[in-house]
């Protein structure tokens, strides 16, 4: 079954045009949907969503789009606390951001905050302290920039044209591993580390956060998702499954039916967004210009 959040709808999908009234052609406009299932194994979802979607037109140059999504740590307690509290930490973070910050810096210190929140949730969870951990990714969107910070094994691919491009990279033993020349990538992703994280959320009062920043175009399509997601469907399928210029909630569906159908042992969520149309910009001295 398709699991919703307080507040988060699997029917919830739009774009900012569609909800406020037209917008000026150049201006950045989205669609998105989200999906969150238990999966076929667990009793209990333990993943987390959430959006800030701008207001005003002059909030979606000033301050942009957010999506988080959050993946609490199995094997600890209050999994799913963590990850929500992870998430409406950004979210209320980013809302209360000054508009005309670079999302770039604005990003990884948010994830900061959202660190020790989960962090002093768990110690005062209890007089010992409760262990919480979870992973997140989130992005951030304005004028033709996306901006993605993550912790952990939660991912993001950009999706153009038919063809995925991974923009995080996982926080686990076999990742790093990979990296170091020790596995081939092939080799990671059957091992039995491709799941230990070496860094989450709420493990430690200080996280390594690591940032991107990647020029969007439009008819792109940013997918971020928990491991449930990513472990059991190849990104090729993932691209051809949302690059055919259909319903949005229908490809999400299908991504999550074909997760359950694959594996189905962990909890699977899936934030998927089209980009509509871009405002192209330049930057000087830290402020935007429009291209023409």
């Amino acid at each position: 079954m398709i699991e919703t959040h307080e507040g988060l709808t699997a029917e919830d999908s739009g774009s900012f045009a569609e909800r406020r009234g037209p917008l000026e052609t150049s201006m950045l406009d989205l669609e998105f949907a989200h999906l969150s299932d238990c999966g076929r194994v667990r009793r209990k979802n333990e993943d987390y969503l959430g959006y800030v979607v701008p207001a005003a037109p002059a909030q979606v140059r000033a301050q942009g789009w957010l999506f988080a999504l959050a993946d609490g740590v199995g094997g600890q307690e209050r999994g799913e606390v963590a990850s929500r509290t992870a998430v409406e930490s950004l979210l209320a973070g980013f809302r209360a951001s000054a508009g005309g910050d670079l999302h770039t810096t604005l990003l990884p210190r948010l994830v900061q905050e959202a660190n020790v929140r989960v962090y002093e949730a768990g110690r005062a969870a209890s007089a010992g302290g409760v262990p919480m951990a979870t992973t997140v990714v989130a992005c951030a969107l304005r004028f033709d920039r996306a901006a993605v910070a993550h912790v952990g094994d939660s991912r993001c691919y950009l999706i153009r044209r038919g063809h995925t491009k991974l923009l995080t990279r996982d926080h686990t033993v076999a990742s790093e591993h990979v990296r170091l020349g020790l596995l081939s990538a092939q080799d990671a992703a059957a091992a039995p580390t491709r799941h230990l994280l070496t860094r989450s959320l709420g493990t430690e009062l200080f996280v390594g956060v690591e940032t991107s920043d990647n020029q969007v175009l439009a008819g792109d399509v940013l997918l971020l998702c928990s491991d449930g997601l990513h472990g059991a469907v190849r990104a090729s399928e993932m691209a051809h499954l949302v690059s055919q210029g259909g319903d949005l909630n229908a490809a999400g569906q299908k991504l999550v039916a074909l997760a359950n159908q694959r594996d189905g042992s962990d909890n699977i969520s899936v934030l998927l967004i089209r980009v509509r149309s871009v405002e192209r910009v330049g930057m000087y001295r830290g402020r935007p210009y429009r291209l023409r």
